[in-house]
């Protein structure tokens, strides 16, 4: 017996995006649009990790993807939603009915992290699948660590995120720049 084609174009798979996106990049953005070329829906999942302290509440962090989102959900119809997670990704996925899970990789060692937690979630729930993307190459230095770095040092980190997170960044550090210690 043969098994049964899924329907053809990408509306055959449901993709869950987590992370912490504290805040959310232009890499994650690049990340998100090229998922839903792929997938027939997406679902941006805002972790809480107890592990990491946020510059963002989650709340904060969801309302800042979804603005950064809202232009591209548009012209892909709809087919991208955002939310909390509140544990587990393969839980997130088995309540979200997700089928697959979408991480980025920027380098050899996000490539073994990623790895190593894509055969753990594939211990924990079988019938998830991972599926890894590596950034645009002009935007695969940009990490949320590094964006928090230089908007707390008083840089302007517009070109690395969105709008809306370069706005709500320089609400949360308001100093233009840090004073200069070389200056009386």
């Amino acid at each position: 017996m043969v098994p049964e084609k899924p329907p053809p174009g990408p509306t055959a798979r449901h993709a869950l995006f987590p992370g912490t996106f504290d805040p959310f990049t232009r890499g994650h953005q690049d990340l998100l649009a090229r998922a839903a070329r792929l997938f027939g829906r997406v679902t941006v999942a805002v972790a809480r990790n107890p592990e990491k302290q946020s510059l963002f509440s989650p709340e904060e962090r969801a309302e800042l993807v979804r603005g950064a989102v809202a232009g591209l959900d548009k012209d892909l119809g709809g087919r991208i939603e955002v939310t909390l997670i509140p544990g587990l990704v393969v839980q997130a996925c088995e309540d979200l009915g997700a089928d697959v899970i979408v991480r980025g990789v920027r380098s050899g060692s996000d490539f073994d992290a990623e790895a190593q937690m894509a055969r753990t979630n594939r211990a924990l729930a079988p019938r998830i699948d991972t599926v890894l993307l590596a950034p645009a190459p002009e935007l695969s230095h940009v990490s949320s660590t590094l964006v928090r770095q230089i908007a707390s040092m008083g840089g302007d980190p517009a070109g690395l995120v969105p709008p809306n997170v370069a706005a709500a960044l320089r609400a949360r550090f308001p100093r233009a720049r840090p004073p200069d210690p070389r200056r009386p």
